[in-house]
């Protein structure tokens, strides 16, 4: 779990937890490209961003910045992703251009990995170089089933 109270003066923090580690195959700067299906709540759009995942200092949590367009949106966002020892799994929380703030838990089990939100979730697997990452978000719709939402595909470029 995070380290909540730490006096930085007057102590040390432990070491980040070795599952964090698992996370380095994020960093660096990927290219992101894919198509929104059309829905209610509009037409097919493609998506394309540059996505950039680096370590804050300490090693605690993973910043991922994202800079791209949805469609004829721009879309900007910070996210930043940490690990809860006591329930083995990741959480994110986000933050977008738009006033919204999302929070996921997440799980990396391989190369799959699983983002799982409140309405929108993702499943993708990463290739066996790691240099993609391919999947595909779902949201919840309102009779409660999941709606194929997006299909991605990340490239790393550096």
């Amino acid at each position: 779990m995070m380290n909540e109270h730490v006096n930085p003066i007057s102590q040390e923090a432990p070491d980040p937890d070795p599952a964090l580690t698992r996370l380095n195959i994020f960093v660096g700067k990927w290219v992101t490209e894919g198509l929104i299906m059309e829905s209610p709540a509009g037409p097919a759009a493609k998506l394309k961003a540059t996505d950039t995942y680096e370590w804050l200092p300490g090693g605690y949590f993973l910043i991922h910045h994202v800079d791209g367009m949805m469609g004829d949106k721009e879309v900007k966002t910070i996210e930043i992703i940490g690990y809860d020892a006591t329930n083995q799994m990741y959480f994110t929380h986000a933050y977008d251009n738009y006033g919204s703030v999302a929070s996921y838990h997440a799980n990396l089990l391989g190369r799959d990995w699983t983002i799982t939100g409140t309405t929108e979730r993702f499943t993708g697997t990463f290739s066996v170089d790691g240099n993609a990452l391919i999947g595909t978000w779902e949201l919840l719709g309102n009779d409660e089933r999941w709606a194929h939402w997006m299909d991605i595909r990340l490239t790393k470029i550096e």
